[in-house]
């Protein structure tokens, strides 16, 4: 059971490579362009909040260090992101941005990682108590793409729906709601199971209007959303 679980989660990191790595091209397109445009930064904010609090959870808690690698990785990858972003968001939004960034990835996470270190001796006390925080963040995370089915449901089109984003979230629930299952983590478990869930409705959404007449009046004007990790 445990070499299942290994393989399994090696399966998991491959996977959460490519969702970390689904950003590559908005953000080229920004360098190129050097301007941030109408792209927002929070969602890759808050995808660095949530990998660095999973990299410490995985490295507090025995036999998880397959969660602190990849995460490890995706905070990594995130803040070249946020770094990018502040070099080419326009004047007047970058005090707004480097508020949040600075609340969101320096204080939080501190406070976050300090906090119970202080109010917990116990290691497995800790370990359960960012695990909660961490499962928070991640059901967060894997709710972000449902933002988009508004406008798809309004426009009757997919194009303002990140289909791989979707998808590789989808494959992400399930491999490591599997990997967790076998290890009994419940804190992977339960944001890994509602991000199957959750990844499973967002593609039954985008197969139902993928051949679907688009709505043109209501497609006009709009501008397709940022999810968080697209």
């Amino acid at each position: 059971m445990v070499d299942l679980s290994f393989y399994v989660g090696v399966i998991g990191n491959v996977i959460s490579v490519l969702v970390f790595l689904s950003p590559v091209e908005t953000f080229w397109r920004i360098v190129q362009r050097r301007s941030t445009e109408e792209y927002e930064c929070l969602p890759y904010i808050c995808t660095l909040m949530s990998s660095s609090l999973w990299t410490y959870y995985g490295i507090v808690t025995p036999g998880e260090y397959l969660v602190s690698t990849v995460n490890g990785f995706g905070a990594l990858a995130e803040s070249i992101y946020v770094l990018i972003f502040l070099f080419f968001v326009p004047k007047p939004r970058f005090l707004k941005t480097i508020v949040v960034v600075l609340a969101l990835n320096v204080c939080f996470p501190v406070l976050a990682i300090v906090g119970t270190r202080t109010a917990f001796e116990d290691e497995n006390k800790r370990s359960s108590s960012m695990g909660f925080i961490c499962a928070t963040l991640n059901i967060a995370m894997y709710g972000s793409p449902l933002s988009a089915i508004k406008t798809v449901v309004t426009t009757r089109s997919v194009q303002f729906m990140p289909f791989w984003l979707s998808f590789f979230l989808f494959l992400n629930g399930a491999i490591w709601g599997v990997y967790a299952f076998l290890l009994h983590d419940v804190f992977l478990l339960v944001p890994n199971g509602m991000g199957f869930l959750l990844g499973t409705m967002q593609l039954l959404i985008y197969a139902y209007y993928r051949n679907a007449q688009p709505n043109v009046e209501d497609e006009e004007g709009l501008i397709p959303s940022q999810p968080l990790l697209s």
